[in-house]
């Protein structure tokens, strides 16, 4: 086997079926301790995230003031996820959606519910608000999720975080995407985002948790930030 990472277009010659078999039947190597890359990678998160939220934290303050005066509800959107070894905890983003109480099924059309349950997003959300458009756009939206990496609930760079019902998608990989604390940003976030379908996100979310290491972090995280500064993929 090889460490080194392939393009994102090597990547998607491997069938979701191929990438399942993998971790499944040679789970030993994704599962494989890493103890250097590990230390180092939560050393470099505590450092970092605990410099941001204190040199950042008049960014926090006007993007909480905004979020307060253009629409009603909370300033933070708290939601439950699934963390390492399957441990849920509370992810922070700033509040994008309009403060309705009404079930989803009366906020949403037939078509975009089918999208929702399937992808589990929705193009052109009708619940977001103004402000909220340009937050996801840029990605702020993200910025309380710096919180959740200092706490230990998240790393700067792994599988993004999700919710229970989607872990069923990973079938007998549950444990290996579960193996590994989740990132504020992915292999996935930086190589297609909401452009790929969920099967695509799930085989690079595996295919990351294999090849993970400080250097292929590194190259993450910069191409993370070209794509938020050209705006790409963010929905």
């Amino acid at each position: 086997m090889t460490n080194k990472p392939n393009s994102p277009q090597e990547l998607g010659q491997n069938t979701l079926e191929i990438q399942k078999i993998e971790a499944t039947v040679d789970s030993a190597y994704y599962f494989r301790k890493k103890p250097f890359y590990s230390f180092f990678k939560r050393f470099f998160d505590i450092l970092i995230s605990g410099l941001f939220l204190i040199v950042f934290c008049w960014l926090y303050l006007i993007l909480a003031i905004l979020v307060k005066c253009t629409s009603k509800g909370p300033v933070f959107y708290r939601h439950r996820r699934i963390g390492k070894n399957g441990k849920p905890f509370s992810m922070y983003k700033f509040r994008t959606m309009k403060d309705d109480k009404r079930p989803i099924e009366q906020q949403l059309t037939p078509e975009q519910l089918k999208q929702f349950y399937t992808e589990f997003k929705v193009d052109n959300d009708p619940r977001v608000t103004k402000l909220g458009k340009l937050l996801r756009k840029t990605s702020l939206d993200e910025l309380p999720q710096v919180l959740n990496v200092f706490l230990g609930d998240m790393s700067i760079v792994g599988p993004r975080p999700i919710i229970d019902i989607e872990t069923d998608k990973y079938g007998l990989t549950r444990k290996v995407l579960l193996s590994v604390r989740p990132g504020i940003t992915s292999y996935w976030a930086c190589h297609g985002r909401s452009d790929v379908d969920y099967t695509e996100r799930i085989n690079m979310e595996l295919y990351y948790i294999k090849h993970r290491s400080l250097w292929f972090d590194t190259k993450i995280l910069f191409r993370t930030f070209l794509k938020v500064f050209q705006s790409e993929g963010a929905k």
